[in-house]
């Protein structure tokens, strides 16, 4: 089990004041991972520093704008893969199969393909397993950190981080399909307004959304075993 999957989980969190006063020690576990490069390193520590001391609500208006009002660089894996098609649906359906299988069960607002969600679950299984299960949408995190880079985004280091914790450097062909569709611009409001205007597709009975801090903010209080709100029962490595 690694916990600096979990710490990778709590940068890419929505930032809220309890988040806030875990990243010294998110930061002091990756700061110590020998896997990630030196710079990697570095970059992760003045993200986290400057989620921490920049003021709450910039640092949430500046989460919003990247993740959640541009698509492109949604932290919904499957967007990038299926689209709103009913593919995503059945994936997804897949994913939580497999979480299942190891013991872990989503609360009815956490979409199985968000990535902070997967960080989470990965660092219940050994590293072999946690990094081959990453390297299969290596293509797609190296699409999310080209498009942050572009930005000046100190976010880029998270995907720095994982491409390099990933098992398998990714599919050349698929990132260059990725890396051709259009990058949104969330500046161009109409434009913006058109793209989140399009019929979703129903996964279930209700909407979900972004993993709540407060089961990130758990986990990491407790140490290597995941400890969340939601039952967590023996199957996980």
């Amino acid at each position: 089990m690694s916990l600096s999957y979990r710490a990778l989980a709590l940068l890419l969190s929505y930032p809220t004041e309890a988040t806030r006063a875990l990243l010294h020690d998110a930061a002091a576990i990756l700061d110590a991972d020998v896997r990630l490069p030196g710079a990697v390193r570095r970059a992760l520590g003045k993200l986290a520093e400057d989620l921490a001391t920049a003021d709450i609500y910039e640092v949430q208006e500046r989460y919003v704008w990247l993740f959640d009002r541009t698509r492109s660089l949604s932290l919904n894996l499957y967007e990038h893969v299926h689209g709103e098609s009913r593919d995503r649906g059945q994936a997804m359906v897949a994913l939580l199969e497999l979480y299942r299988s190891k013991g872990l069960e989503l609360s009815a607002n956490e979409l199985p393909d968000n990535l902070p969600v997967f960080l989470e679950f990965l660092s219940t299984l050994p590293e072999g397993e946690a990094a081959s299960l990453l390297g299969e949408g290596a293509h797609v995190l190296h699409a999310i950190g080209e498009r942050l880079h572009k930005r000046q985004s100190p976010y880029r280091a998270v995907f720095g981080a994982l491409t390099a914790l990933a098992a398998d450097p990714g599919d050349a062909d698929a990132l260059a399909s990725l890396m051709a569709e259009p990058d949104d611009n969330p500046d161009d409001l109409e434009t913006m307004d058109k793209l989140w205007a399009e019929t979703a597709v129903s996964f279930g009975p209700s909407d979900v959304g972004c993993p709540k801090a407060e089961a990130l903010v758990t986990a990491m209080k407790q140490g290597p075993a995941p400890v969340r709100r939601r039952p967590l029962v023996q199957g996980a490595a």
